[in-house]
């Protein structure tokens, strides 16, 4: 392309959609070309077809948003969709026994996907959200898919870097390494403090036939959790689970 050698017209649109965030959920052209490292002409003739299609939606403040459109055909994805619609009834039963947060997610490359969320009430606050991604080695749900994720996908992840978010988040490889063993040996995983120093979270593996395809877990307030007592529920939901997606629990 001229003045970008490399960059296709799909990479632009995407460079685009990517400059969008949990934290700048709206942006001025300027920024959409400052943040994608496009010429503002490019941006300005890219904008126009992808508020066309319903990618984009421009706000009365002049700010470009992600649209309605794009959300609709993201919903199709079928690892999602199949997955949430399935595990929904299972995650409110577990809501309705515990009253506190329930989290189904998935892995994609080395990050994890929260694809459902139940937020109790009262309960503790969390820092995810539905389509939101974190880290794999700090929250219970990663622990339990980087455990059961393939060799490689372990070395890469404990090869680093491994963000610290609180002084109790285990960035030692090799202390890592072994707890995912153990997470593997007891069939679940706790971690405690290691995204904020108030929560905690239980989780526990989702298996289908080609294996573990999810993690769910429960989050609780630090200071009122018993993972002893939280971890046969969550496992027992996670085996639930498993049965309707066709996977042999353990």
């Amino acid at each position: 392309m001229r003045g970008q050698p490399g960059r296709t017209v799909t990479s632009r649109v995407l460079a685009l959609l990517d400059a969008f965030s949990p934290a700048s959920p709206a942006l001025t052209l300027s920024e959409l070309a400052r943040r994608a490292g496009l010429p503002l002409s490019t941006v300005h003739r890219r904008v126009a077809e992808l508020l066309a299609w319903g990618a984009l939606e421009r706000g009365g403040d002049g700010r470009y948003r992600i649209g309605l459109r794009l959300w609709e055909v993201g919903s199709l994805a079928p690892r999602g969709l199949g997955l949430r619609e399935v595990a929904l009834p299972v995650m409110e039963d577990l809501y309705e026994v515990t009253h506190e947060n329930v989290q189904l997610a998935v892995r994609q490359g080395l990050e994890l996907v929260f694809i459902e969320r139940i937020a109790g009430r009262r309960a503790v606050p969390v820092r995810t959200r539905v389509g939101g991604r974190f880290a794999l080695h700090a929250t219970g749900v990663g622990l339990v898919l980087l455990a059961h994720a393939p060799a490689e996908v372990q070395e890469r992840v404990l090869a680093g870097p491994l963000e610290r978010y609180t002084a109790l988040t285990v960035t030692d490889p090799g202390r890592l390494r072994r707890y995912l063993a153990e997470v593997r040996r007891v069939g679940y995983a706790v971690s405690d403090r290691q995204v904020t120093m108030d929560a905690l979270s239980v989780a526990a593996p989702v298996r289908a036939p080609e294996g573990v395809v999810a993690a769910l877990s429960l989050v609780v307030a630090h200071d009122r959790a018993d993972p002893v007592a939280l971890a046969p529920l969550v496992q027992a939901a996670g085996r639930v689970l498993s049965r309707a997606l066709g996977g042999t629990p353990r």
